[in-house]
């Protein structure tokens, strides 16, 4: 940032304060002291101490921090389903005052995108691709989750593509072209996936809250925490974050529904754990059309690493990545399990799967509130047990945490009146059938 604006510099540390004291100001509710709001604004602020012990190097008591608060609003998530009484809190600044701070920090953080140096991580992505596209057979030692992450080609092909325009035809030397390659494209997809994350949180605020206001207020407060300024360049955050935003968004639309809910299993794989919950919501209506959406976009990923593997065993190896195939008593531990006993690991990760199938049957009366609130303790519990960096990818549930912290009653928000009934060509409804006897 300091290549546009004068001596700008900012730095993480000096961000959580300010932001937290913009939240406090523009969100607590002071008429209302003792709220859920308030208490669930106090906890997003306090993920903002681990995140910054893990920032600088103090990673054993940053992820205990993080786990801790985790647990907190995991509890909350739970609970969210019993909580009838839901008042309509509105933030303390207008919608045009909202809409600018929005504008406003996503510009910032589009711009920080631009100009901040990319890590290893960051490029893993774009890197892969291009293996993949050539055809090269992968490692055999590519046995991680977080290798595979948001480096598949289909969320990389096209930010490809589109910046091959953008390289200079006359590079002096090949190597310098493809990295510049790498770097327009790891910032391509990040800017454009957090693009997608915030229109796709106005939009549900306007089409499912009835309150293009709230919808603002949901988005804001994302761009303005402290985890968007330091993770803004994480596309293995981002991409999957906005992936399911807009399942919630289409959740009138089973297929589309389910199609983004496979694309974002394919991307990170830890998705898949939410089939019992959306299942159970499509049960009485809605729930074929979202297994074929689900079941065709993860078949259409995994023809795409048939056609672009270069041999049965890197197609094997690349298949195992995205459904994450692989002896939990073998994983290289990074994050809050590398300095705890792994073998404590597995209960957790029994208590997981177990939590997963009891939302399958628990709450009975599932709307678009319960489909919010226990998508999101989902994907929070999966930051209990991921082995690599558990803790850290708040995005994975955080505007899904935002939109439940946020949202009015939805009781009528069910499958049965919101999803309409198109039988198609398999179920012909009997007058139909009668006309075409006759």
């Amino acid at each position: 940032m300091q290549e546009i604006l004068f001596e700008y510099e900012l730095n993480p540390t000096t961000w959580v304060y300010l932001s937290s004291l913009l939240t406090i100001g523009i969100y607590f509710k002071f008429r209302r002291f003792f709220s859920v709001r308030n208490l669930d604004l106090i906890g997003l602020i306090a993920f903002s101490p681990g995140l910054l012990l893990v920032t600088h190097g103090q990673e054993q008591w940053g992820y205990l921090w993080l786990f801790c608060v985790g647990g907190f609003f995991l509890v909350r998530l739970l609970l969210d389903p019993v909580m009838v009484r839901r008042p309509l809190l509105e933030p303390n600044l207008s919608a045009s005052g909202l809409t600018f701070t929005g504008v406003a920090l996503l510009v910032f953080l589009m711009t920080n995108v631009i100009t901040q140096p990319l890590t290893e991580s960051d490029l893993e992505g774009p890197r892969r691709l291009e293996q993949i596209l050539a055809r090269q057979e992968a490692p055999a030692d590519e046995t991680g989750l977080a290798q595979h992450g948001p480096g598949y080609p289909l969320f990389f092909g096209f930010a490809s593509l589109a910046n091959r325009a953008f390289i200079p035809a006359e590079a002096e030397q090949p190597r310098d072209r493809s990295t510049l390659l790498e770097e327009a494209t790891a910032r391509t997809t990040a800017i454009f996936a957090h693009l997608a994350l915030v229109v796709g949180l106005v939009l549900i605020g306007y089409r499912h809250f009835d309150n293009v206001h709230t919808g603002m207020a949901v988005a804001a407060l994302y761009l303005l925490l402290p985890y968007t300024a330091q993770m803004t360049s994480r596309v293995d955050h981002v991409v999957p974050a906005a992936l399911l935003t807009w399942a919630i968004f289409f959740y009138r639309r089973p297929a589309a529904a389910g199609s983004l809910l496979g694309l974002a299993a394919g991307v990170i794989y830890y998705p898949i754990f939410l089939l019992p919950l959306w299942c159970a919501f499509y049960w009485q209506r809605g729930l074929g059309r979202f297994l074929a959406g689900f079941g065709g976009a993860m078949l259409f990923l995994v023809l795409t690493l048939l056609l672009t593997s270069s041999s049965p065993e890197s197609f094997l190896i690349q298949l195992k990545q995205m459904f994450g195939w692989r002896n939990p008593l073998t994983v290289e531990m990074t994050g809050f399990w590398q300095f705890h006993e792994p073998a404590f690991r597995l209960p957790v990760l029994a208590a997981f799967v177990a939590l997963c199938g009891s939302l399958a049957l628990w709450p009975a009366q599932k709307d678009l509130g319960t489909l919010l609130s226990c998508s999101a303790a989902v994907m929070l519990g999966t930051q209990f047990w991921q082995a690599e960096q558990g803790g850290v990818h708040l995005a994975w549930y955080l505007p899904l945490l935002l939109l439940t912290v946020f949202r009015p009653n939805l009781e009528d928000r069910v499958a049965l009146s919101a999803v309409k009934d198109r039988p198609g060509w398999l179920r012909i409804p009997r007058v139909q059938r009668l006309r075409r006897a006759a």
